[in-house]
């Protein structure tokens, strides 16, 4: 049986739902973000105790179509941002319409209907925050991290970066000294 599930942005996510899929005493043949296979067939008692102990944990079961085309979406970019950097060199809707087997027009209308923001805006944010996380856990010039993120040049992260967030990188990394220095 294939569990969709919301919300999963991470290997960490991963582990916390593989551990209360155990403790229900579920057999996972395979996870991936989003997507859970079980080798159970559950009830519905068991499909609403699974939903409440997921939510407690900051996850959402997901039981329509729509919804799960959009964390699959979702779930898909945070993959190519984080885990498949060769991918960002390659055309994101081409991808993501090879892979959900849909019109690229129809998953950008459902994303941004169910989001309130488009793919390309969701992509951005989430290179961004990785950005962030780069900068604050890593020695990694922005050059440096332009390139990693293809980017066509630091100019171009730094405005990207300055839009989305509203300062510039050299501003949120002095802001990270500060708090670092703060927390001490």
């Amino acid at each position: 049986m294939k569990l969709y599930i919301k919300n999963m942005v991470c290997g960490r996510c991963e582990l916390a739902i593989i551990t209360e899929l155990k403790k229900m005493k579920f057999t996972v043949i395979s996870i991936v973000l989003g997507e859970v296979e079980i080798a159970n067939n559950l009830d519905e008692s068991q499909i609403k105790t699974l939903s409440k102990n997921l939510k407690i944990i900051g996850f959402e079961l997901l039981d329509d179509k729509q919804n799960r085309t959009v964390e699959r979406i979702k779930s898909l970019i945070i993959d190519i941002i984080h885990y498949k950097k060769e991918l960002l060199k390659s055309n994101l809707s081409n991808y993501l319409t090879s892979d959900l087997g849909q019109d690229y027009s129809t998953l950008s209308k459902l994303f941004s209907k169910n989001e309130g923001l488009t793919i390309e805006h969701y992509f951005i944010a989430q290179k961004i925050e990785l950005v962030k996380e780069l900068l604050i856990n890593n020695d990694m010039t922005l050059g440096q991290i332009a390139i990693q993120l293809n980017y066509s040049s630091t100019a171009h992260l730094s405005n990207q970066f300055k839009k989305t967030t509203g300062i510039t990188p050299t501003q949120f990394k002095k802001l990270k000294v500060l708090i670092v220095k703060n927390d001490l």
